[in-house]
């Protein structure tokens, strides 16, 4: 078995961290630099920085920040909101991030992942998707920072983004965000068995079990965790020993 990744996500606003339930009522959790020198001495096996507004404000990522973050660590660094181009790619990849991720504008222009595949290889290409479950019990995407119902059916993005040469799929279930009340393992389910692509699952741990189940019954490669994190509610280092003991190879 492949060691399973643990990832802090560190969502930003107004250059702080912040946090909130169903993409809504977000309060801080403070400062992006400082979060991100603890997680690397947490022995976090990657971290992902997210500007949650950037898509919905028509702006740019803050790459003052991503460059003082990518100063201060030594794990992989995902860097994502507000890419639309191949140069935003070129400028986050050059602030210090190893990734790429993009959500609204691969939906808006789905040649932006071809091209970005092409240009810095696959490995750099994270293709972020907010679900929501729907009423026949599918999942549509929705675009700038869910605000924007597409009526997509996610399965079938999830599969024409590895087609077009994504390296790993960031999925987030909207219906579980900052609940705490567990992933959604069928839609991380569902994702995973139609690609052969990493799945990091995204949204709704509050518990140490709710990560071996994603990885168990969800398939999920990787799980991604803020506020759980954030305040301290759960280290990595205890979730790292914890996993270890339900039999599950995560990285020391």
């Amino acid at each position: 078995m492949y060691a399973k990744r643990i990832i802090p996500c560190l969502d930003l606003k107004d250059g702080r961290v912040v946090k909130g339930t169903n993409f809504v009522g977000l309060r801080d959790a403070g400062d992006p630099v400082e979060a991100a020198i603890e997680y690397n001495r947490q022995s976090a096996d990657e971290l992902v920085l997210l500007d949650i507004t950037a898509s919905s404000d028509s702006r740019g990522i803050m790459t003052d920040i991503v460059e003082k973050v990518a100063q201060n660590i030594f794990i992989p660094f995902t860097v994502g909101g507000g890419i639309r181009t191949i140069e935003d790619f070129t400028e986050i990849l050059r602030a210090g991030a190893d990734k790429v991720s993009v959500n609204s504008s691969a939906l808006k222009n789905p040649t932006l992942i071809q091209d970005a595949a092409y240009k810095f290889g696959s490995q750099c290409v994270v293709v972020a998707m907010d679900a929501k479950r729907t009423a026949d019990g599918k999942w549509t995407l929705y675009l700038n920072g869910g605000r924007i119902d597409t009526g997509r059916d996610a399965v079938e993005w999830a599969r024409e983004v590895e087609k077009l040469g994504a390296g790993e799929i960031l999925l987030t279930s909207m219906d579980c965000d900052g609940t705490k009340a567990g992933y959604d393992l069928e839609l991380t389910r569902a994702i995973s068995e139609s690609v052969s692509l990493p799945v990091i699952a995204s949204g709704g741990a509050g518990q140490l079990s709710h990560f071996s189940e994603v990885i168990t019954e969800g398939k999920a490669d990787a799980v991604l965790a803020a506020s759980l994190f954030h305040f301290k509610e759960i280290s990595i280092p205890d979730l790292k020993i914890y996993l270890q003991n339900q039999g599950i190879s995560v990285r020391q």
